[in-house]
């Protein structure tokens, strides 16, 4: 095997593309697939194969890289996939799943033969372009040397969390963050909402916390979507914040923990989708503030 193994990169949305395109650039060559082909085709102009199924993609690939709406559709996609995985090929699954999909995903991965790395990223459309993602990582020492590559091709910055992937150890920390991300966007969207109520012009609370403790660099790159109309394309969607916030959710209900901001703006993300929000930029939850979005 080379230093730049061949990758399947299953799943060309926001995040897929843009990864599969850094390690065009870093010199793997790629196979990209998508459920909805025309998403992958723009991947054929950089130099990626794209396929028609899975298997055509993951076919003497070595490594598959999923990165899917969530767990249900990866154990999915990689079913599909099954027949033509190679034996020994490395899966880097980076879809953020839910902690009870993890070890069903590693035991897949065990019943072919398969060496798992759960690796979840950190990061939105920006710094995925720009391959300064942060790659949250589990998986075995022994094959690192083949993900080495492909982690420094997508990301900035490889942060090793344990060498189990079935343990999840990857994903509960992209979970924790992901808590904080959330509440942080549905709290944005609030202030920016509850400004708007009051008749107070939102620049004034802007002014009020400028350079203080309650100052915040991701507040203001947020607010300036929605008041400046911004939301499309999304850095990262309504739909999936929503998605993750339930996952968030129920991680912490199968561990004890009841987690009342997150259930919230799991509703906020959800009631915003409804209002036909979903692929707005997840800060597009501000809508949900008012009755009919």
């Amino acid at each position: 095997m080379t230093d730049k193994p061949t990758v399947a990169v299953l799943g060309t949305g926001i995040m897929g593309a843009a990864m599969a395109r850094n390690l065009l650039k870093a010199g793997h060559a790629v196979r990209a697939w998508n459920r909805t082909r025309a998403k992958a085709e723009p991947l054929a102009a950089d130099g990626a194969q794209v396929t028609d199924t899975p298997a055509e993609a993951v076919e003497g690939a070595d490594v598959v890289l999923t990165m899917l709406y969530d767990g249900d559709t990866v154990l999915e996609v990689v079913r599909e996939a099954a027949g033509a995985l190679r034996p020994g090929a490395v899966w880097v699954q980076s879809t953020t799943a839910g902690l009870d999909q993890v070890p069903a995903l590693a035991a897949f991965a065990r019943e072919h033969g398969l060496v798992f790395y759960d690796a979840p990223v950190l990061g939105t459309r920006q710094p995925a372009e720009a391959g300064q993602l942060t790659v949250l990582a589990a998986g075995p020492e022994q094959g690192r040397e083949t993900v080495a590559p492909v982690f420094d091709a997508v990301g900035a910055r490889t942060l090793w969390t344990g060498d189990d992937g079935a343990s999840a150890a990857a994903t509960r920390l992209k979970l924790v963050t992901n808590s904080w991300v959330l509440a942080a966007t549905a709290a944005t969207g609030e202030v920016l909402a509850l400004a708007q109520g009051l008749g107070v012009d939102p620049h004034s609370f802007f002014d009020l916390i400028a350079g203080g403790p309650l100052d915040m660099g991701y507040l203001r790159a947020k607010a300036a979507l929605i008041l400046d109309g911004g939301l499309t394309p999304p850095s990262f969607a309504v739909d999936t914040a929503a998605k993750d916030a339930r996952l968030i959710v129920a991680a912490g209900a199968s561990h004890g923990v009841r987690l009342d901001l997150a259930q919230a703006a799991a509703e906020r993300f959800a009631r915003a989708a409804a209002q036909g929000h979903a692929d707005e930029d997840m800060v597009a939850a501000y809508f949900a503030s008012f009755d009919g979005g």
